[in-house]
């Protein structure tokens, strides 16, 4: 894409949210910069890590809850449509919400990669950017390929201020508001 010039959307939002709410069950779609994406599903592994973090959340916070694939209204303008892989968020915060949540509230966003040829440019750059132009406080990125774990945090202007990257086995502090620190030695047993 050219610098500078905006990228036409395939179809208007309403026509996704029609579309992904027909979709079957095994079918996990997203609308990322205007185009239509297919999630890839989940494998074993990829439960395991998200579990994994649930519980750590639930105990150290037992005021949040970790609301696994929760659509949300994500971009600059909220015309992307995401399906992390968690958002943390006050206990009942969706109740009400419907399939595309607004973003207020949330407080973390999780992304567990997957091993396909896409994650790198939806996992890494797409979904992080649009996590941060709609202000989610904190992005959490759980990278299989490189073992590691990295929190974005600090979102202005539709970036990420602030970056650390952890390997598997540190104890990862994540930042206020959320006062939790991840313990991921576990993880190193989920490496490939």
């Amino acid at each position: 894409m050219t610098p500078g010039i905006a990228r036409r959307p395939q179809m208007p939002v309403e026509d996704f949210e029609e579309l992904a709410h027909a979709a079957p069950e095994t079918v996990t779609l997203e609308f990322l910069n205007g185009r239509l994406e297919v999630k890839p599903p989940r494998d074993g592994t990829h439960g395991a890590i998200v579990m994994t973090l649930l519980e750590q959340c639930l105990h150290q916070r037992p005021d949040l809850a970790l609301y696994p694939t929760q659509g949300l209204r994500t971009g600059s303008y909220r015309k992307d449509r995401a399906r992390p892989d968690g958002s943390l968020a006050p206990e009942d915060h969706f109740v009400g919400q419907g399939e595309w949540a607004s973003p207020e509230g949330v407080l973390m966003t999780v992304e567990v990669t997957s091993h396909d040829a896409d994650t790198d440019r939806r996992d890494r750059r797409e979904k992080r950017d649009g996590y941060a132009a709609a202000g989610i406080p904190a992005y959490l990125l759980i990278d299989r390929d490189a073992g590691t774990l990295t929190v974005y945090s600090e979102p202005l202007n539709g970036t990420y201020r602030t970056r650390a990257t952890h390997p598997y086995g540190a104890a990862v502090p994540l930042p206020d508001p959320l006062g939790i620190t991840l313990k991921t030695e576990e993880l190193k047993d989920f490496t490939h």
